[in-house]
């Protein structure tokens, strides 16, 4: 614990630690930062998988659906066949597109920081691209 710091701050349910939940799922901030930028707030399943390359329907559904449960998100089901469904931003959900935002903005800034980081086992980024940065 650092000094001059409550204990309470460092809890595992402190909001630090929480608020950093969100981004433990890439697909979470992704998903917030897509409906807001790209579809003003709200979007059906196959929009949203079309501008959110590399995620798989049954990933884009099941972190749709943890979004529906933490109330970041809206489902609602249009009655057609085959039925539409429609994703929307909760103001909930909102308030939090602000910290991606934030986040996704310092990315941009700092992209040249991101390239000079090591490989993760979880990384698409292709190593050539890492190994230029070295030359």
């Amino acid at each position: 614990m650092m000094k001059g710091t409550e204990e309470h701050e460092w809890r595992e349910d402190c909001a630090p630690r929480r608020v950093m939940e969100l981004f433990t799922t890439k697909w979470t901030s992704m998903i917030l930062h897509t409906l807001h930028v790209r579809h003003g707030g709200a979007a059906r399943t196959g929009v949203l998988q079309r501008s959110l390359p590399g995620i798989s329907k049954k990933m884009l559904v099941q972190t749709l659906r943890e979004m529906e449960r933490s109330g970041l998100v809206t489902r609602h089901v249009e009655s057609a066949v085959p039925p539409a469904v429609e994703y929307r931003l909760t103001p909930l959900g909102l308030r939090f597109v602000g910290l991606v935002e934030l986040v996704y903005d310092w990315g941009r800034m700092n992209a040249d920081a991101l390239d000079l980081l090591g490989g993760r086992a979880t990384s698409r980024r292709n190593e050539s691209v890492r190994a230029s940065v070295y030359s």
